[in-house]
């Protein structure tokens, strides 16, 4: 899974928002807000990576135990998939 094509992070003001870029801008009806850590995962999904990429890429960065860390990434990936953010 990756993001889609047309969205791109920002730094703003200390806080990571997901903008929409062309065409996009008309069809995305909302900003979305995400943590640092969302941005650490975000940055990983801008290339195609498997769930357990992500989790392994999470653990190596974050002190964090493996189930929390893996729920936190499925609550992510939930809110990107709402949102339409995955290819």
């Amino acid at each position: 899974m990756k993001i889609k094509d047309g969205f791109v992070l920002k730094a703003i003001a200390g806080s990571y928002m997901v903008v929409p870029l062309g065409s996009q801008v008309v069809d995305f009806g909302s900003i979305i807000k995400i943590t640092e850590t969302g941005a650490f995962l975000w940055e990983k999904l801008t290339q195609d990576v498997t769930k357990d990429e992500l989790l392994s890429a999470m653990l190596s960065e974050y002190d964090v135990e493996e189930t929390v860390a893996s729920r936190d990434i499925d609550k992510f990936l939930l809110k990107l998939k709402d949102a339409d953010l995955l290819d």
